[in-house]
């Protein structure tokens, strides 16, 4: 693999959440038998949605609630785990050297009353250092300034911006050169039109790629239907994090890196 970049010479798939959003295969989202599946069916990284509890553990978790509606930033690490919650550190022992891990980090409210250190990114960023020195690392944000704090935590690991559904694709484009990450990740739906009459708006999705990488970020595309993920390999993203990980796979078909 080229050192010089962070998903190898050929496009790779990341498993969402583990094998995918809700459950795959009998597989519930974000725990360690989803994310122990997704390795097992070939994919090369896994997405792991990152969050923080009271008492400054990290475990992982999309949502900022459990089912009952009480937040995990309410929540001593130790409840957290007691409710099935899957810790990061236990999810990171178990998973096999060879998977990349993308770090997506869920900032919540009451880091704005912490310091930099001990938000969510700033708990994460020991763990991140650690991890890129046994296993491909990426950490990815919503969260700009997260981002900012990333650079300072864990200099050594490529950081990526994270854009939600429908989000300006040239915004999106010109913020991840300013910000000076290394990987944009936008939401499938930002490539094409929402409506018939926008299509005049976008830029051709090679075009968008290459400006991408004429920037020198790489392009993680996530979520997309298996029919999109195969225009978007065609235009030469570099990366899809991908839901139900077994079809992705056997459809998409791509060499191993």
């Amino acid at each position: 693999m080229d050192a010089n970049r962070i998903f190898g010479s050929r496009p790779v798939l990341l498993g969402h959440r583990g094998c995918g959003r809700g459950v795959v295969d009998g597989h519930v989202e974000n725990t360690l038998e989803s994310f122990l599946a997704a390795a097992e069916a070939g994919v090369d990284w896994v997405e792991v949605d990152v969050r923080r509890t009271a008492d400054d553990h990290l475990v992982v978790a999309h949502d900022p609630v459990d089912d009952d509606g009480v937040f995990y930033a309410d929540l001593t690490g130790e409840q957290a785990a007691a409710r099935g919650v899957l810790r990061l550190a236990d999810l990171l022992a178990a998973l096999p050297g060879h998977i990349g891990v993308d770090f997506d980090v869920k900032t919540s409210m009451e880091d704005a009353t912490r310091s930099r250190a001990r938000s969510t990114m700033g708990r994460l960023g020991a763990v991140a250092s650690r991890e890129s020195r046994v296993r491909p690392t990426l950490i990815s944000s919503f969260d700009a300034g997260a981002l900012d704090i990333a650079r300072e935590v864990a200099p050594g690991v490529p950081r990526g911006l994270l854009t939600w559904l429908e989000f300006p694709i040239d915004q999106a484009v010109a913020s991840a050169a300013h910000l000076d990450v290394q990987v944009l990740a936008p939401h499938w739906g930002s490539l094409r039109p929402a409506e018939t009459d926008q299509a005049t708006l976008l830029r051709p999705l090679e075009y968008v790629v290459d400006t991408v990488h004429a920037s020198g970020r790489e392009f993680l595309a996530w979520c997309p239907t298996l029919k999109f993920a195969k225009t978007l390999l065609d235009a030469g993203v570099d990366a899809l994090c991908v839901n139900n990980v077994p079809e992705a796979v056997t459809t998409l078909a791509l060499a191993p890196v």
